[in-house]
């Protein structure tokens, strides 16, 4: 009698479909429709860690390029230029290109931008907290 050849399966805990996994997801409130996902816009900028940067010099008033390349070393161009059109899209910042020669761009927050960067900033006070042990964490 030949040896029949087992298949793996995979614990059913290992195992997700679809349909698991949106049993298993916490119920989410439904955006309205049109209105921009503003959980994934956080995670996205907070998991980058020149988005941060970019944002914060914009803050400060550095408005040009070439500014912001230099105010931090190992930011490349092409980089600089993915983030500051991420944050176009997003709607955290405005480009304003001027029409003279040469050509001269400027990024500013917009006013969803300068809540945005509110919302950064208590998450940064929270993680002072913590490190201060002025909030209880169990972790």
């Amino acid at each position: 009698m030949a040896h029949a050849e087992r298949k793996f399966v995979p614990p059913a805990a290992a195992r997700t479909t679809p349909r698991r996994a949106a049993r298993e997801r916490p119920p989410a409130r439904p955006e309205p429709e049109g209105s921009p996902d503003v959980g994934a816009m956080v995670e996205s900028i907070v998991g980058c860690k020149w988005s941060i940067h970019v944002l914060e010099q914009i803050r400060q008033g550095v408005s040009r390029p070439g500014a912001l390349a230099r105010s931090a070393p190992g930011l490349t161009t092409k980089v600089l230029n993915q983030r500051l059109a991420k944050l176009v899209r997003f709607g955290i910042a405005q480009r304003t290109a001027h029409p003279e020669v040469p050509p001269r761009v400027e990024y500013t927050l917009t006013e969803f931008g300068r809540r945005f960067v509110d919302v950064l900033d208590s998450v940064e006070r929270l993680k002072q907290d913590v490190c201060d042990h002025r909030v209880p964490w169990d972790g």
